[in-house]
């Protein structure tokens, strides 16, 4: 450590540290343009500059290493000259149309302008023009005569999100930030490049003009989609959502969050939101109100129940679906006498597991592995922030070995990371593969192959990166989990973990994965899966917040088999299952009802909702409530969405709730089965992972939404 004086504060800061950091450890701000936490050091803003003793002119504190018994000044004489002449600079060309810029209001020029900037310009000149630039529909780049070439955009390409999309030209007055000719900005991360841009230069285009920062209510959140839990701040203005931004944690998802968490807002504002039950009769749909719903529901429940037995009866939930929702969902289908719920929508092989499938470690701890093996998972678009974090560590070192199929591999490029070792293979040979790398490690340490295999040129790369290194994982994805011998590759896995002394487990697809298998959202006692309910097993099925047709592995021959039901209730925000349904009750999404979700790591994350119901939308918590109560069955007393979440036994840690260690296993004493399973497994595209994100007018517009569109129509 060494120690430094900053504004006659003593502080200790590790070796190599720069005059920043020990400024931040004191507590002394320093104005700032081009420096940024996460991003590395580019001292070209020149606005940090501060007094050091014995140094003949300022020097920026951004990019001065502190040594030992160095004194720092920030507010003397010269360092305020220093600084007030930097913005004179700044401004010299900046474009005064403050008023008019999205930006008011949360601007860092603005706000350092007023104490730093002077009252006049000297500077009588025309100021120079930079014309604007289309880089897609997520990001504006109307105004870049405001960029201050803090390059943080840039930074942030290379660093965190791994592709350089933008980059400087030229010099002198004629730089400007700008794409290669034509190109747009497509990485899933690209919509925080908005939050750090310093000035106006970057705007968020959904956003854009619909109104001012100081108008929004600002209320904390959970992100709905993957697994991550990203938190975010959704900011609100005449009980409608007009913004989302990230909520930093560092546990979590750091100061970013992914564009489907970003713009998928836009959902909740559209055409088509299901604002009132309606009911089917003589094929026609008809409003009618919650009491008409819910007891015809309800009678309808009671009859097939007399007629047909209660295990006619299923629901078929979203993993997207809030903790108390699949909790009473579950209580519900088995106060009624069935166990058929399954959440496992895009799986093929249901075979029983002997605990809570999880990451198997901290989201954290992914930042700081030395060896990973991703198994069947497109990361960057299944898991943009979890590839976010082992890019991190991948910069630093770690050795990224990836086993997949085409899709899932497609090039290093498309993982935007270095890869060690890979092996491409259609799903039929993953088992095979992954036998291949447990041969390989047993050849290399002389133990017993847990299987048969051949230990050749890419399978022995993968062994040896596995063994070597200390913090290691191997992780499977949505691929993985969905395959056909899902069992087999987690068998491996294990198999591997153990002889490599790393970690094993699941990526997971969905943002409450983990908590629908706590809460028993899945058959516990022979009870049909979610493969059997949607291939017509059942004669009346409810439908938590998902559309068989799009989240289901069975894909569009869902509607055939769900509509062998005589009936079908869909608990859902939006006007979904039209073609099959015979009730829509319109339920909240995450923005408009309490909840929680569990993420990949077992963390419990609550919420609020952030904006009134709209029209006759009700909590889904709340409807299966009263459905309970209407079908007479008992133990659905609960008065919040709090009340349930207390009746289900979670532990708390450190002033975090999660769940309760000994439940969460990816342990298996499943048989490795040498035959290959045909078919390939399905996984939801990044802008189809659920009907939010399927219905943002923006996310649909870009680059991986079209690819993905073009390819289904392939």
């Amino acid at each position: 450590m060494v120690e430094i004086e900053v504004d006659g504060r003593k502080v200790e800061v590790a070796e190599g540290s720069m005059v920043m950091h020990a400024a931040d450890k004191a507590g002394t701000y320093i104005p700032h343009f081009c420096y940024h936490k996460k991003l590395s050091i580019a001292a070209n803003c020149r606005m940090c500059l501060v007094e050091v003793e014995k140094a003949p002119k300022p020097m920026p504190a951004c990019a001065t290493p502190v040594t030992q018994g160095m004194i720092v000044r920030t507010k003397s004489d010269k360092a305020i000259k220093a600084q007030k002449s930097v913005m004179e600079f700044l401004l010299i060309n900046h474009p005064l149309d403050c008023p008019i810029c999205d930006q008011g209001g949360e601007c860092q020029l603005q706000d350092l302008a007023v104490g730093y900037g002077g009252s006049a310009s000297r500077y009588q000149e025309e100021k120079r023009v930079v014309f604007h630039k289309d880089v897609g529909p997520l990001i504006s780049m109307e105004e870049m005569s405001r960029c201050i070439h803090c390059t943080r955009c840039v930074r942030f390409g290379q660093e965190v999100a791994g592709v350089m999309e933008l980059g400087m030209i030229h010099r002198g007055e004629h730089s400007e930030i700008t794409t290669i000719v034509g190109d747009t900005v497509d990485s899933e991360l690209s919509g925080n490049m908005i939050d750090i841009c310093p000035v106006g230069a970057l705007t968020s285009k959904p956003f854009r003009y619909s109104a001012r920062t100081w108008e929004l209510s600002r209320r904390k959140s959970v992100s709905p989609h993957d697994s991550t839990g990203a938190n975010l701040i959704v900011q609100v203005k005449n009980h409608k959502v007009m913004r989302v931004v990230p909520l930093e944690n560092e546990a979590v998802n750091e100061c970013w969050i992914a564009d489907r968490d970003r713009f998928s807002y836009e959902a909740l504002n559209s055409d088509e939101r299901l604002t009132q039950p309606m009911l089917k009769q003589g094929g026609q749909w008809q409003t009618v109100d919650w009491q008409t719903a819910l007891e015809y529901v309800a009678n309808g429940l009671k009859q097939i129940k007399t007629q047909h037995g209660a295990a006619s009866i299923g629901v078929l939930a979203s993993p997207h679906s809030t903790l108390e929702e699949l909790a009473l969902a579950g209580s519900l289908v088995r106060g009624l006498g069935s166990d058929n719920i399954d959440h496992r929508l895009r799986q093929t092989e249901f075979a029983a597991t002997e605990g809570v499938r999880w990451l198997g470690m901290p989201i954290a701890g992914l930042s700081t592995l030395q060896r990973v093996l991703v198994i069947g998972s497109n990361l960057r678009k299944d898991h943009p922030l979890f590839a976010q974090r082992i890019r991190q560590a991948a910069r630093k070192g770690c050795k990224v070995a990836v086993l997949g199929s085409a899709h899932e591999l497609a090039s290093a490029d498309a993982w935007a990371m270095p890869i060690a070792a890979s092996v491409e293979t259609d799903a039929s040979g993953w088992v095979q593969a992954l036998a291949n790398v447990a041969a390989a490690i047993a050849s290399e340490k002389g133990v017993a192959a847990p299987v048969s295999g051949d230990a050749d040129e890419a399978a022995q790369a993968m062994a040896k990166a596995l063994l070597s290194g200390e913090r290691k994982a191997v992780l499977l994805g949505n691929a993985a989990a969905h395959h056909a011998n899902a069992s087999s590759l987690l068998a491996l896995a294990q198999w591997i973990a153990e002889q490599t002394g790393a970690s094993f487990g699941y990526l997971s697809e969905a943002a409450n994965t983990v908590g629908a298998q706590f809460v028993g959202a899945q058959p516990q006692a022979g009870g049909q899966t979610a493969a059997q309910m949607l291939a017509g097993g059942l004669k009346a099925v409810l439908l938590l917040n998902n559309e068989p047709v799009f989240d289901s592995a069975a894909g569009s021959s869902a509607a055939q088999g769900v509509n062998k039901a005589e009936m079908v209730v869909t608990l859902s925000p939006f006007k979904a299952n039209l073609e099959f349904s015979d009730v829509l009750l319109p339920i909240a999404p995450f923005t408009e009802t309490s909840g929680s979700f569990v993420n990949a790591e077992g963390r419990v994350q609550g919420f609020h909702a952030v904006v009134r119901p709209l029209g006759e939308t009700r909590p889904g918590w709340k409807v299966l409530r009263v459905l309970a109560n209407l079908l007479g069955l008992p133990g659905f007393e609960f008065e919040s969405s709090q009340d349930v979440l207390r009746s289900l036994g979670l532990s708390e840690s450190d002033g975090q709730v999660r769940v309760p260690a000994e439940r969460l296993s990816n342990a298996t004493r499943a048989a490795i089965a040498s035959s290959a399973a045909a078919g390939t497994p399905a996984v939801a595209s990044i802008y189809q992972l659920d009907g939010l994100v399927r219905r943002a007018t923006s996310l649909q517009m870009t680059a991986d939404a079209r690819q993905a569109m073009g390819a289904a129509t392939a």
